[in-house]
């Protein structure tokens, strides 16, 4: 499995602060894609047991969740690493495009984000999106939480 880079990440996971895993080789190819560069399966670098685990041990106490853009792929590699965030007592979402996932990989996750980009839907933030974020224990659609906000900043 290779990455093309490591972040943290504020808006992907709502309420926590996450390391984003971008990872490449994604076979979906959704139009209008914002990362097609991740289509490539040989771009990036080799994720594996020891970078990723070198990339946790950068953000201890620091993060409180794992993200992973794409994977499911390589379904063997992601339920790893899953583990490994789990045993950290990290939370762990998935990004992806496709409607459902393994099981397995389902079993490894807190959050979970579905459904290919389709630009006329729009995202999470859409009314009209297709793409839906869930709390994989609760199976409760958490889209609400990436509504904007209009916050009222004049002085009363």
């Amino acid at each position: 499995m290779n990455y093309y880079k490591s972040d943290i990440v504020l808006q992907e996971v709502p309420d926590e602060i996450s390391l984003c895993f971008s990872i490449c080789g994604c076979p979906l190819r959704c139009e209008g894609c914002h990362s097609p560069f991740l289509w490539k399966s040989d771009g990036g670098s080799e994720l594996n047991e020891t970078v990723f685990c070198s990339e946790l041990n950068k953000y201890t106490g620091l993060i409180t969740c794992v993200l992973f853009m794409g994977g499911e792929w390589d379904a063997d590699n992601l339920v790893s690493f899953l583990k490994i965030a789990r045993n950290r007592n990290l939370k762990t979402c998935l990004y992806t495009g496709l409607t459902q996932v393994n099981p397995e990989i389902k079993n490894q996750l807190t959050y979970l984000k579905t459904g290919p980009w389709i630009a006329t839907k729009g995202g999470l933030d859409s009314p009209a999106t297709n793409q839906v974020f869930t709390d994989v224990k609760s199976t409760k659609n958490l889209n609400h939480l990436f509504k904007k906000r209009n916050y009222d900043t004049t002085d009363n």
